[in-house]
């Protein structure tokens, strides 16, 4: 059964997300994270890679192109409202939910509280008639909802957060996952998909047609169930509440 939050206030606090690319949440939670930061959150962003694959330039290289979309990634999430991202540079396209990978991530939740936390659906592989998925779209997923329960929970994990960093164990609220197989929950975000779009504008290094990308989510983006007349947008999700 899907249930919806509605643009009257969302009532979260401290909120993370966890994604693979830059790029990544502009593309899969964008309009949520501007509306949630329009309604007074704090939000950061952490993120696995620098994206330093992700370029036909034959010129290229890893390290210019790292730098590049780090910046993209600054410059569109303060579009959203973000207000810091953090990245934990792994290689792009070799991401796996290791223990180091959940190490970082636990480390984050730790240090930052986040009541909720935005991630990835690690269950899907391709979706039908529309592509594959991303591996490390998958492994972040994994590796996050790991470092959510019960890692960061219980203290006797990775205890050298504590002994030597000085972090407390901490509980997430709860879990959206985006790009889910399964939504069961949506987001009203009408009067946030331009500033998803204007933040998406950001990334110049990965898109080549920014009226294209900008109809393209405005389409995606529309509740079928809306009338013409008063279209609604929606973002959609798969919400655990860990409670």
């Amino acid at each position: 059964m899907s249930t919806s939050e509605n643009n009257s206030g969302s009532g979260i606090g401290r909120v993370m997300g966890v994604f693979a690319h830059p790029d990544d949440p502009e593309f899969f939670a964008g309009a949520t994270f501007a509306k949630w930061a329009m309604d007074g959150a704090e939000i950061s962003f952490v993120i696995a890679t620098s994206g330093d694959k992700g370029s036909a330039d034959p010129d290229m290289t890893h390290e210019r192109l790292a730098a590049i979309r780090e910046g993209e990634e600054r410059e569109a999430a303060a579009v959203l409202g973000v207000k810091d991202v953090v990245f934990l540079r792994y290689k792009d396209g070799e991401l796996y939910p290791t223990l180091d990978l959940r190490r970082d991530i636990t480390r984050m939740i730790r240090m930052k509280k986040p009541d909720v936390v935005v991630t990835l659906d690690p269950t899907v592989f391709y979706r039908a008639g529309r592509g594959i998925n991303h591996p490390d779209h998958r492994a972040i997923g994994a590796a996050t909802l790991e470092a959510i329960f019960p890692t960061a929970r219980d203290r006797l994990n990775f205890i050298e957060h504590e002994r030597d960093e000085g972090l407390e164990t901490h509980k997430v609220e709860k879990v959206y996952i985006a790009g889910a197989a399964e939504p069961n929950l949506t987001v009203d975000v009408t009067d946030a998909v331009e500033t998803q779009i204007a933040s998406l504008r950001a990334h110049k290094s990965q898109i080549s047609d920014m009226e294209k990308m900008a109809d393209r989510i405005r389409e995606r983006s529309l509740d079928p169930n809306s009338p013409p007349e008063y279209p609604r947008r929606i973002e959609r999700f798969h919400l655990i509440n860990m409670r």
